[in-house]
């Protein structure tokens, strides 16, 4: 935990040895050299650079840098982005790239790299040797239920597969006066931060995904303006289901798009399609279950009005994904319905030991009980559950967290088991204040929540783990 704070406030020493991390959060060494070598065939000598998904997404973040210079260029097909060393803009441009999904592959960098001998050569992995994005597309429209492989889009991560879709429904609707927006549940950091951030504040937050009278008087109120309802089955991190028949009959009834991910328990585990105009889904957790790529697809659904209108739309607006990326990809999801299945069956065990455990407070899964019936709906079997939970212990968390000989890290969907003190990482500036305390409070998240993907190892290691902890924090 000292380690976790450490990272948080950004403290050298603890910075010093982290040269990794997920894509989005962590700039990958790879792209680091690749930012440092652009600067010698433009000859760009100072200033902060980072490399962009595509020549658009390089010119949109120069733009959103404005009044701060900023230029977007391009070298040997790598587009990125230059600005004066100013921490601020810093600031600012490493958000917009986190939230919108626009750093480079880490597998383009490596190109590059290798072009300009700033690495030997690529490094040797499995791939598929075919179609790889028409073989992916197609094992997602299987698990969702679809009719067909080109209604899912694929993106170079699954923020950016929401970013795509939040930047088509504002561009379609806003200027036919649909300019409201509604959250309902504490949803994912980087999803919530583009619905504060995008819409200058044109957006209702509910995070009590049970109260349908609050539910019910955004529509009252805001109906004829709503362009889309945004939820997650399950939430992330507290692990809610809100009646999503409930809320697909509002949205509909006024006309709003209903955007539903269920990246969380996966689409595997959810039917959620016959309540969703727009499903989202980060292929990351579980599609690429060795932790080695990140993607995302949109699935625009049978139910959703002028389905191809809004497939060309989203379409328009996602960033490429990288061909070497998608061929891992392809690899991976072949082992996807099998991985779950057990995943499904190890996390029913670990539930089943911590709901009995002395010492552990607040137990969060798919099947609690304030949630249960809203889940058990959309799941394809009871059995079904994902492989996600969440609890607190009865004391200082530190103890239990450094003591638990297990991976710790913020994704989910791996076939390793990760312990991430999840609102330490993703909302410790709203830990550290007042105000932000009072927030995570009235979403009803704790700071010293801890949320706990469980992997694929044998289930008795993953318990024998979980019991060192505990009894490292003192219970016997």
């Amino acid at each position: 935990m000292r380690d976790v704070v450490g990272y948080e406030e950004k403290n050298p020493d603890v910075m010093r040895h982290i040269v990794s991390g997920y894509p989005r959060f962590v700039v990958h060494e790879l792209l680091a050299k690749v930012a440092e070598h652009l600067r010698q065939p433009v000859s760009i000598p100072a200033g902060a650079i980072w490399a962009t998904t595509s020549q658009r997404m390089a010119e949109e973040l120069a733009a959103h840098l404005a009044p701060a210079p900023a230029r977007a260029f391009e070298s040997d097909g790598i587009w990125a982005v230059v600005h004066a060393e100013d921490a601020e803009t810093w600031k600012q441009a490493r958000a917009y790239l986190q939230h919108s999904g626009g750093f480079l592959s880490t597998r383009a960098a490596e190109d590059y790299a290798v072009r300009h001998g700033l690495v030997p050569a690529p490094e040797i992995e499995t791939v598929f040797t075919g179609d790889a994005a028409g073989r992916i597309r197609g094992e997602m429209s299987r698990i969702l239920g679809f009719d067909g492989a080109e209604n899912v889009l694929l993106a170079p991560s699954g923020m950016n597969a929401f970013w795509a879709t939040f930047r088509a429904v504002e561009k379609q609707l806003r200027g036919r006066g649909r300019d409201h927006w509604l959250q309902v549940g504490w949803l994912y950091l980087d999803t919530g931060a583009i619905l504060q951030k995008f819409t200058d504040e044109r957006c209702t937050r509910i995070f009590d995904v049970n109260d349908r009278a609050a539910i019910e008087r955004v529509f009252a109120e805001h109906g004829s303006r709503l362009a889309g309802v945004v939820t997650e089955v399950t939430t992330n991190p507290l692990m809610q289901t809100t009646d999503l028949t409930h809320l697909a009959e509002l949205a509909r009834s006024h006309g709003a798009l209903m955007i539903v991910d269920p990246s969380v328990v996966s689409p595997y585990n959810v039917e959620v399609r016959p309540h969703a105009d727009i499903i989202l889904n980060s292929l990351t957790k579980y599609a690429a279950a060795d932790g080695d790529v990140i993607a995302g697809a949109v699935a625009v659904t049978p139910e959703c009005p002028d389905r191809s209108g809004w497939r060309e739309a989203i379409a328009a607006e996602l960033e490429p994904t990288h061909p070497r990326d998608a061929a891992r990809l392809a690899h991976e999801i072949e082992g996807y319905d099998a991985l779950v299945e057990r995943l499904n069956a190890s996390t029913r065990a670990v539930v089943g030991h911590l709901a009995s455990r002395r010492g552990v407070r607040h137990l969060l899964w798919s099947e609690q009980e304030s949630h249960r019936s809203n889940y058990l709906k959309l799941a394809r079997r009871p059995d079904r559950i994902g492989p996600m939970l969440a609890f607190e212990i009865d004391g200082p968390v530190a103890g239990f967290y450094d003591a638990t000989p297990l991976p710790k890290g913020p994704s989910f969907g791996m076939k390793t088991s990760l312990l991430c003190p999840f609102v330490h990482l993703a909302h410790y500036d709203l830990i550290t204040t007042a105000a932000g305390r009072a927030e995570l409070a009235a979403a009803g998240l704790a700071p010293e929540l801890l949320r706990f993907a469980v992997g694929n190892e044998p289930v008795s290691d993953i318990i024998e783990a979980l019991e060192i902890g505990f009894h490292a924090a003192g219970f016997r």
